[in-house]
């Protein structure tokens, strides 16, 4: 299965960046005092950067559902453990055993409200994460011992 996650703005983002452009302005608006006013202009000035920057959700490039993204690192003497779990049962891998190292990575791309994840294993090779498996689908409520 051929899946293509890119980065996208969630909610959460937008309302970030909304609420400090609002509330420089509301500062700026305020006859306080210059102290008051500059805050404001620097949270408009955080709030305009971020609008750019940040982008913490994925969609899916065919579907186009959205997507949370969680991260779960391992030693390498995981990789066969663990790439027989998310074949079958990825219910039962070990959190007990993350993050004693960096070698494997676990991408697990979730949607609660469609109920759907993706599992994907990633081992390390010398500057970057090369998958080392294929991407596998399961209901989300199947794994939630992964995504909280």
């Amino acid at each position: 299965m051929e899946k293509t996650f890119i980065r996208v703005r969630s909610v959460k983002d937008i309302t970030i960046f909304i609420s400090l452009i609002v509330l420089g302005g509301i500062l700026i608006a305020l006859p306080i005092g210059e102290g008051i006013n500059i805050t404001g202009f620097f949270l408009i000035f955080a709030g305009i950067i971020l609008a750019f920057c940040l982008k913490t959700g994925y969609k899916d490039q065919q579907t186009g559902e959205k997507f949370s993204r969680k991260e779960r690192y391992f030693q390498q003497a995981m990789h066969a453990v663990l790439s027989d779990a998310i074949v079958s049962r990825p219910e039962s891998i070990d959190l007990s055993e993350e993050d004693k190292g960096n070698a494997i990575k676990l991408d697990i791309y979730f949607n609660k409200e469609t109920d759907k994840a993706y599992i994907q294993l990633f081992e390390y090779v010398p500057y970057k994460y090369e998958p080392c498996s294929e991407i596998y689908e399961y209901n989300a409520s199947r794994i939630t011992n992964l995504i909280k």
